[in-house]
């Protein structure tokens, strides 16, 4: 068993944030997972997005942190949508639901790629406010393979590990990025391990976007790398204290904190990326 799967913080997460169904589509078998933590009088979360078929629970160290710095934070767990209109629509009646006007969206893989749609598909009255991109992309070509999607449903478990390890660099693994590998491939089959060509693609679309390198990483850098991960998001989401999109409880930043970003805001220094 990996060790992050049974390590003290995953334990003391999945005994203390629970986690909620909810279904906002007439299709009774599309339900939305999500763990929900922080306060809620917070209204413009942030919202995790994970890989393809990812669980909820990968951003647990996320969840962890940032609601104990007074953070809301939700992660989802998507259901299946066969277009991208589809899933648009369910992610927009999900916000209703929740009464979120506006969000913050961390999208990792595939779920950066779906956090891109969402904002194209609600740019009239948008719902995004701001975007944070983990081994993203804007084109799902990368996935092109001789492999068919019907086939997966063929394959025995331990096949579509051996074909999900292989796509995952060789060589020496340091152990967090070996737990980190376990603890995904036992929940997804993701291919977010990114071309150069891919990242190019990005870095063209978004010029003008802060870029956080990490030195190491690999494909899940929240799970082995969480607190640099953690200090990243906390970076990007201060810009937007003292405002009316907030994700953070008031009472947990200082006073002299919140006049700056006030006389920002007066100053009509307002950030909206």
């Amino acid at each position: 068993m990996g060790a992050i799967k049974v390590s003290p913080d995953y334990n003391w997460f999945r005994s203390t944030v629970p986690l909620k169904k909810i279904i906002v589509d007439d299709d009774d078998s599309k339900v939305w997972s999500l763990y929900d933590a922080g306060p809620r009088n917070i209204r413009c979360p942030i919202i995790f997005l994970p890989p393809v078929s990812g669980t909820a629970d990968v951003f647990f160290h996320q969840i962890l942190a940032l609601t104990g710095w007074g953070y809301r934070v939700i992660s989802l767990q998507y259901p299946v949508y066969w277009d991208l209109l589809e899933f648009c629509d369910g992610f927009r009646k999900l916000l209703d639901h929740l009464q979120l006007d506006k969000v913050h969206i961390f999208g990792a893989s595939l779920g950066g790629f779906l956090a891109q749609k969402f904002a194209e598909y609600a740019h009239k009255s948008p719902r995004v406010h701001s975007l944070i991109l983990c081994n993203s992309f804007s084109d799902t070509s990368i996935f092109n393979q001789s492999w068919t999607a019907s086939s997966f449903w063929l394959m025995p478990g331990f096949m579509l590990k051996k074909i999900v390890l292989g796509n995952f660099t060789t060589g020496p693994v340091d152990p967090k990025m070996a737990d980190a590998i376990d603890f995904m491939v036992d929940r997804v089959f993701d291919h977010s391990a990114l071309s150069q060509e891919a990242k190019e693609e990005m870095y063209k679309l978004y010029p003008n976007a802060r870029r956080a390198h990490l030195k190491t990483g690999g494909n899940f850098p929240y799970l082995c790398r969480s607190a640099e991960v953690n200090l990243y998001v906390q970076i990007h989401l201060r810009q937007f204290h003292g405002t009316r999109y907030a994700a953070i409880d008031p009472a947990m930043v200082s006073a002299e904190e919140l006049e700056v970003h006030k006389t920002r805001v007066e100053n009509g220094n307002e950030e909206d990326l």
